[in-house]
C-alpha cells in the first residue's frame, strides 16, 4: 500500500489516547483520525474508509463490542474486514479473546501493555460460539411464509414460539422466559422498534434481534442505540441467521463486563475451589468453540486439542495427540509450518500467522488460518498455543477473484493487467542477468471487417478460435495474453532471436490456415506480428512494448501477414517511429482543440450567388497550419480518424450557430463514420446545444467509402435525414463501375470529382463524363456540384451544361471563419471571384 495508512482511534480517555499515540509515533506509517465516542466514529465511517481501528471498550452507548459488530455488518463506507484492535482497561485471558472473535475483533491488548502495540496491530478473524442446547426463542413475524423459512433455519438450535402481532408477543413475553426475541421489521402493520423498546422496558437485559432491510445503516445504528442486541440484514442464509441468534442469546453468558470480571478474578484468587470453577468455565468455552485450539510442547508435539479439530479435519483426537502439527498439513506447506513452530519455540518471534491447507481424513484439503504464540513459564518458553480457523470459502473466493483479475473473460487467456505485471517483472529480472527473452506483438488483419459485417457475436467466435490456435502452437516458457480487441502478445522466456522469429512465423501460418465460415460467406484470417528482444541492454518495459508496436506497424505497412523484428538500425522501424511520433502529436492537437475550420463558398448558378459552404479542417501545430493530407494519414495510422469526425462536426456546427452568414454548411465524414456508434449522438447534441436547424447541415462522404459498405451508408443517411440533415456523395466518378447504386442511396446531392472537372475544357471524355453524371443526378432528383473550378472557361461551361453548383479557387479559396462575412459580401455583391 502506498502512502500512509488511515488509523481511526476511538477512546473517551484523553490520557489513554495520548499514550496510544506515543506508542504509534515511532512507526511513522499512520494518518491518525481521532474521535472520543462510537457515535462520532460511526458518523465518520459512514462517509470514509479507514485501514485500521483501535477502540476502547467504554466508548459511549454503543460499546466497543457492538461497535465492532456495526463495522462487520458491511453497512459502513469502511470495508467490513477492516482490522479492529480493542484496548480494554484490564485483560481477562481466554474469555476476552473468545468474546473478541465472536464480535469480529482481531486483537485484544490491555491498556497496561500498550507498549506492545506495534507488534499487535494485525490479528485474528472472528470465530463463533455454537449452542449446546435448544433455547427458547420468541419469533414475531407477520408473514407466514417468512416464519416457516426462519423456523426451518433455526429449529435445530432453538425452541421457537411464533406470533404474528405485538399484543400476543407482549402477553407471551410476560408468561415465559425467552433466551432471545427475533422481530421482523420489514413488513407493514408491525411497529417493530416500538415493540422492542417495550420488551426492553420490562427486561433490560433481554436479547432482542431485529431483521432489517439491507443497507439501512442509520436504522441499524438507531436500533443499537436503543438497546437492541443485534440485527440481521436481508437476504440472510441459515448459517448467518444461526450465528447472529447464537451470539445474541449467549451474549450475557460469555461477555461479562471487564469491570465485573476483574473483580471476580480478584476474589477467586483467594480461593482454590473458586479458581477451579473459573478453570472449568474456560474449559467449557474451549469445548464449544468453532476455533481449533492446540497446545504444543517444547518438542512441537500436540499435547492438548479441543473437539473443534475433529469437526474440521475428521481425524479423532486420539490420532492427533503426541504428533507434530505438520503431519496433518498438505505436503507443500509442511516446511513452512516446521520453520514457524521452530521460530516460536526458539523465541525468534513471539507470534506467527499463516494461511495453509490441512489434510482431511477423507482425502481433500481445507484452507485454514493458523495463529501461533509462545507459552512462557518463569520467563522460559515451554511450548506454544495454536488456534486454527476455517477460511476455505473465503480462500476459494480469493483464488477465483485472483483468476478473474488476471484473465480475459472471453478467450480465457491472460489479460492486459497480467501482461503488464509479467513484462515489468521480467524486465527487472533481466536488468542484471545474461538471460534473453522476446516480446511478440500480434494484431489480426482486417478483423474489423468481420465485426462490422457479421456482428460482435461472430467476431467473438473468431477471437476465441484464434486464442486456442495460439495456445496449441506455443511451447513451455511462453505466456500468451490478450491485450485488447484483436491484439495479442506473447512473452517468450529464454530464447534467441532466430527461435523467436520462427515461432512468430509459425503463429502467422497457423492463423492463415483458419477460415471463418459465416452464413453465406467465408473469411480468410491473417495477422501481422512485431518482435523485439529483451536483454540487459534493452530491459525497459515501456520501451520494449513501444518497439514491438513499431515493428507491428512496419509489418502492416509491408503488406500484412508477416513478421518484422525491431532493430535500432532498421530504416523502416525508424521511419515508423517518426510517423508514430507525428501521429501522436496530431492526436494531441485534436484533443487539445487546435483544430481550425475554414469555409469554402459554393456558387449556385440558379440564384447567381453563394448558395452554401463546405467546412474544411486545418490543424494548428507549433504555430503552423497543417493541411488534411498531412494529418489524416497520421490519424489513420493510429485508427483515430473518429476523433477528427467528432471534432469537425462539433466545431463546424458551433460556427453555423454563431452567424447567419453560414446559411448551410457541408461537413465531410470519414469512411469509419458509419461504424462509429457515437457519432450520431455527437451530431444531435451539437445541433441542440448550438440551436442549429438540422436543414442547414449537409454531410458528405466519398463515393469509394459509401460503396465499400453500402448497407451501413444507407442506414446512416436515413438516420441523418430523419434528423433533418441532407447528404451528398463526394468525389463521384472516381470509383464507380455503374450508376445503379445511386438509386439505393437516399442522398440529395452528388459532387462530381474534380479530376474530371479541371480538364473538361480540353478533354472531351471528361466533359462527357461530367455531363453524364449531371444527367443521371437530375434524373434521380438529385442536384450536382462540380469541384476544382479553377478558371472562367470551366465555370461558364458548367453553367451552360446545367450543373447546379460550382466550387473551386476561381470562386474563392477556403476562408477563415473570422473573415467570412466580409469576403462573402464582396463575392455576392460584385460577383467578384478570387
Amino acid at each position: 500500500m502506498s502512502g500512509q495508512l488511515k488509523l481511526l482511534l476511538i477512546n473517551s480517555n484523553l490520557k489513554q489516547r495520548n499514550s496510544i499515540k506515543r506508542a504509534l509515533l515511532p512507526l511513522d506509517v499512520f494518518e491518525l483520525l481521532e474521535v472520543r465516542d462510537s457515535r462520532s466514529a460511526l458518523t465518520l465511517l459512514k462517509q470514509n474508509a479507514v485501514d485500521l481501528i483501535i477502540t476502547g471498550l467504554d466508548i459511549g452507548k454503543i460499546d466497543g463490542w457492538r461497535f465492532a459488530r456495526m463495522v462487520r455488518s458491511g453497512l459502513l463506507k469502511t470495508p467490513k474486514n477492516t482490522p479492529i484492535l480493542l484496548t480494554p482497561p484490564t485483560y481477562c485471558e481466554r474469555i476476552a479473546e473468545t468474546t473478541a472473535r465472536a464480535y469480529g475483533i482481531d486483537a485484544v491488548l490491555p491498556y497496561e501493555q500498550i507498549n506492545k502495540l506495534p507488534r499487535i496491530l494485525a490479528n485474528v478473524l472472528s470465530s463463533h460460539l455454537t449452542k449446546s442446547s435448544r433455547l427458547e426463542l420468541l419469533l414475531v413475524e407477520p408473514n407466514e411464509q417468512d416464519s416457516e423459512q426462519i423456523d426451518f433455519y433455526l429449529r435445530e438450535s432453538f425452541q421457537i414460539t411464533h406470533v404474528k402481532d405485538a399484543r400476543t408477543a407482549i402477553d407471551l413475553f410476560h408468561q415465559h422466559h425467552f433466551a432471545i426475541v427475533l422481530i421482523d421489521t420489514i413488513h407493514d402493520g408491525l411497529d417493530a422498534q416500538a415493540l422492542g423498546q417495550r420488551l426492553l422496558s420490562y427486561k433490560p437485559n433481554q436479547a432482542v434481534v431485529m431483521i432489517i432491510e439491507n443497507q439501512e445503516a442509520d436504522f441499524a445504528e438507531q436500533l443499537l442505540l436503543s438497546g437492541i442486541t443485534d440485527f440481521a440484514r436481508t437476504p440472510y442464509n441459515e448459517s448467518l441467521l444461526n450465528r447472529i441468534c447464537h451470539q445474541a442469546a449467549r451474549r450475557e453468558d460469555f461477555m461479562a463486563s471487564y469491570a465485573e470480571f476483574a473483580e471476580k478474578v480478584e476474589q477467586l484468587s483467594h480461593s482454590q475451589s473458586r479458581y477451579k470453577e473459573l478453570y472449568s468455565a474456560h474449559q467449557r468455552i474451549l469445548l464449544h468453540l468453532n476455533t481449533v485450539v492446540l497446545e504444543l510442547d517444547s518438542a512441537g508435539e500436540i499435547i492438548f486439542i479441543n473437539p473443534a479439530w475433529e469437526h474440521l479435519t475428521g481425524f479423532s483426537l486420539k490420532k492427533v495427540m503426541k504428533k507434530p502439527l505438520q503431519n496433518f498439513c498438505k505436503p507443500e506447506f509442511r516446511p513452512l509450518v516446521v520453520q514457524s513452530i521452530e521460530q516460536i519455540l526458539l523465541g525468534t518471534v513471539d507470534q506467527q500467522k499463516l494461511e495453509i491447507e490441512l489434510a482431511h481424513e477423507h482425502g481433500h484439503h481445507i484452507w485454514v488460518e493458523c495463529r501461533m504464540q509462545s507459552i512462557y513459564a518463569n520467563k522460559t518458553i515451554v511450548g506454544a498455543t495454536v488456534s486454527i480457523d476455517n477460511i476455505h470459502e473465503r480462500k476459494q473466493a480469493e483464488l477465483q477473484l485472483h483468476h478473474l483479475a488476471h484473465h480475459d473473460t472471453l478467450t480465457k487467456l491472460h489479460n492486459r493487467y497480467f501482461f503488464d505485471l509479467k513484462l515489468n517483472e521480467l524486465c527487472l529480472e533481466t536488468a542484471n542477468s545474461p538471460n534473453q527473452h522476446a516480446l511478440i506483438y500480434i494484431d489480426l488483419d482486417h478483423f474489423k471487417v468481420i465485426n462490422d459485417s457479421q456482428g460482435h457475436q461472430q467476431g467473438d467466435r473468431v477471437l476465441k478460435h484464434i486464442a486456442k490456435t495460439f495456445q496449441k502452437n506455443l511451447q513451455e516458457g511462453c505466456t500468451i495474453c490478450r491485450i485488447g480487441g484483436d491484439e495479442f502478445a506473447v512473452i517468450v522466456e529464454h530464447t534467441e532471436l532466430l527461435d523467436a522469429h520462427l515461432l512468430a512465423e509459425q503463429l502467422c501460418h497457423a492463423v492463415e490456415e483458419y477460415k471463418f465460415q459465416a452464413p453465406g460467406q467465408e473469411y480468410s484470417i491473417s495477422c501481422s506480428i512485431g518482435l523485439t528482444l529483451i536483454n540487459a541492454k534493452n530491459c525497459d518495459a515501456s520501451e520494449c512494448l513501444k518497439q514491438s508496436d513499431i515493428a507491428l506497424y512496419v509489418a502492416k505497412n509491408r503488406g500484412r501477414n508477416l513478421v518484422h523484428c525491431y532493430t535500432e538500425e532498421d530504416v523502416d522501424s525508424n521511419k515508423m517511429l517518426a510517423d508514430l511520433a507525428w501521429a501522436h502529436q496530431v492526436r494531441s492537437a485534436i484533443i487539445n482543440n487546435q483544430l481550425e475550420i475554414f469555409f469554402q463558398p459554393i456558387w449556385g448558378f440558379n440564384d447567381q450567388k453563394v448558395a452554401y459552404f463546405e467546412a474544411l479542417s486545418r490543424l494548428r501545430i507549433d504555430n503552423d497550419l497543417v493541411f488534411p493530407n498531412h494529418f489524416i494519414p497520421a490519424l489513420e495510422l493510429l485508427s483515430d480518424i473518429h476523433l477528427l469526425d467528432h471534432s469537425v462536426v462539433k466545431q463546424a456546427i458551433k460556427c453555423v450557430g454563431s452567424t447567419p452568414t453560414l446559411n448551410k454548411v457541408a461537413i465531410n465524414l470519414s469512411a469509419q463514420a458509419f461504424s462509429d456508434e457515437g457519432l450520431l449522438t455527437t451530431i444531435e447534441t451539437a445541433l441542440k446545444h448550438y440551436n442549429v436547424d438540422p436543414t442547414r447541415i449537409v454531410f458528405e462522404i466519398t463515393e469509394s467509402a459509401s460503396i465499400s459498405n453500402l448497407n451501413a451508408t444507407r442506414i446512416m443517411i436515413e438516420k441523418l435525414n430523419q434528423l433533418g440533415c441532407s447528404f451528398s456523395i463526394d468525389d463521384f466518378g472516381t470509383g464507380f463501375s455503374t450508376f445503379s447504386y445511386l438509386k439505393q442511396l437516399p442522398a440529395s446531392q452528388v459532387k462530381i470529382d474534380g479530376s474530371f472537372v479541371k480538364d473538361m475544357i480540353n478533354d472531351p471524355i471528361d466533359l462527357a463524363l461530367v455531363n453524364a453524371i449531371k444527367d443521371i443526378s437530375h434524373s434521380l432528383n438529385k442536384t450536382c456540384v462540380a469541384e476544382f473550378v479553377e478558371n472562367k472557361e470551366t465555370f461558364d461551361s458548367l453553367k451552360e451544361i446545367g450543373v447546379d453548383y460550382a466550387q473551386g479557387y476561381f470562386i474563392s479559396r477556403p476562408i477563415p471563419f473570422d473573415n467570412l462575412a466580409e469576403k462573402i459580401k464582396i463575392i455576392n455583391t460584385g460577383k467578384t471571384f478570387n
